[in-house]
């Protein structure tokens, strides 16, 4: 791994007077000087390698803080850049001198904190870096054996009882409906549909299928935000940050024997890894959208069996699109809203009190009369779940669905 700083610096700015660090005033002046010493540091070989990683420890605790005090939306975006900086600063340290396996891991989760939780720098330059990262990674570690290969074909095998779906609860599916079809029958007059047909050409599945090993080779090595709990809304449900080989290792092969249920839900993995957006498209019908692509939201939702969406409604359109495995669905109309029973609580106002599948008749005694419309959604196919519908959503087996939400 010798020539690994050398692809590093090389994406780095010539020289100091190149290397922008601009703040407003709201970043004290103690912090900033501090970023301007390790800058130097940058481009000096006098520094020592704890000199360099003590002080971009120094940034990253210090805008920690703030990115801790109070609510996420209301961190001033300029101390996300100031620990962007200080996860660039830590990579540059870890990396400078003939890193370990272990310490070239650790530059990778370094830069996805900085991906997750900064804001872009340099023309996102954690983003290039962490691509030559992972080059690395993939040269040294080629994984993948025989016993997990029999594990992934076991759990496929053990999916649970597909629900019957009644004619008359039927979602309808269209087959690759024209703009104008889609538009007039759907989108206008905002009722759910499965289109079929019309992802048949993504690379997820067909040029290379999303199978475990694939998503292992992909993004193996990269922290990503994890939900702990069988829902949302359970009060023992929390996140932690694993990487992908550890979700996986955990929740999907179950290999820690761990019970709770995990699952990677709505991320926007594919801004983080720009190798798994290139194999996906935009469906053609969020044109008919107000807004710029850069206004679609795209999330993964990547997990085993049993992983559950509460009843809930989004303030956007929503395609739900399935890659890998089934997922049950249910959908209410938002003038049924008064029959969901919505929490009171301002946090959660948009999801229902109801278990849907285990309803309480005498808490919820309206619930029963509310109509729906129900679906299992199968890999190739995409749900339209039109603005304020209310959804359930339950994963038969191990699944990765993509949403894309557009105005």
């Amino acid at each position: 791994m010798t020539t690994l700083w050398s692809k590093i610096s090389a994406a780095l700015p010539l020289n100091e007077e190149q290397f922008p660090l601009q703040f407003s005033d709201k970043v004290e002046s103690s912090v900033v000087e501090m970023l301007k010493r390790c800058r130097q540091q940058l481009y000096s070989d006098a520094t020592s390698g704890t000199s360099r990683m003590l002080n971009a420890q120094i940034i990253l605790d210090f805008s920690w803080e703030k990115l801790n005090t109070g609510t996420w939306r209301h961190v001033d975006k300029e101390w996300r850049r100031v620990y962007s900086y200080g996860c660039l600063f830590k990579v540059a340290a870890l990396c400078r001198e003939d890193p370990s396996a272990d310490e070239v891991l650790q530059a990778v989760r370094t830069c996805d904190m900085g991906l997750l939780m900064g804001a872009a720098i340099m023309d996102n330059i954690l983003q290039v870096i962490v691509r030559i990262l992972q080059r690395e990674v993939r040269e040294s570690t080629k994984e993948g054996d025989e016993s997990e290969h029999a594990e992934v074909k076991r759990i496929k095998i053990e999916c649970p009882h597909v629900p019957v779906i009644k004619e008359e609860l039927a979602v309808p599916r269209m087959k690759c409906p024209s703009l104008e079809s889609f538009n007039t029958n759907c989108l206008l007059p905002l009722k759910p549909v499965i289109l079929e047909g019309i992802i048949d050409h993504w690379p997820a599945l067909n040029q290379h299928p999303w199978s475990i090993e694939y998503l292992r080779s992909v993004a193996g090595c990269r922290t990503v935000p994890v939900e702990v709990g069988s829902r949302y809304t359970d009060e023992e449900w929390s996140q932690q940050l694993l990487t992908v080989n550890g979700f996986i290792d955990r929740y999907i092969l179950n290999k820690d024997g761990e019970e709770a249920l995990g699952y990677l839900a709505q991320h926007q993995l594919f801004d983080q890894i720009p190798e798994l957006k290139e194999d996906i498209r935009l469906p053609d019908y969020c044109c008919l959208g107000e807004g710029d692509e850069d206004d679609i939201t795209v999330n993964a939702w990547f997990g085993p069996g049993g992983t559950v969406s509460p009843l809930h409604q989004d303030p956007q359109q929503n395609f739900l699109a399935q890659v890998v495995g089934s997922k049950y669905i249910r959908l209410y109309s938002p003038e049924d809203t008064d029959k969901l029973y919505p929490h009171q609580s301002q946090l959660l106002h948009n999801t229902s009190q109801v278990e849907v599948e285990n309803p309480d008749t005498e808490r919820f005694p309206e619930f029963a009369k509310a109509p729906y419309l129900e679906c299992v959604l199968k890999p190739g196919e995409v749900l339209f779940i039109p603005v304020r519908h209310w959804h359930y959503v339950r994963s038969l087996e191990l699944s990765f669905s993509v949403s894309f939400w557009w105005s």
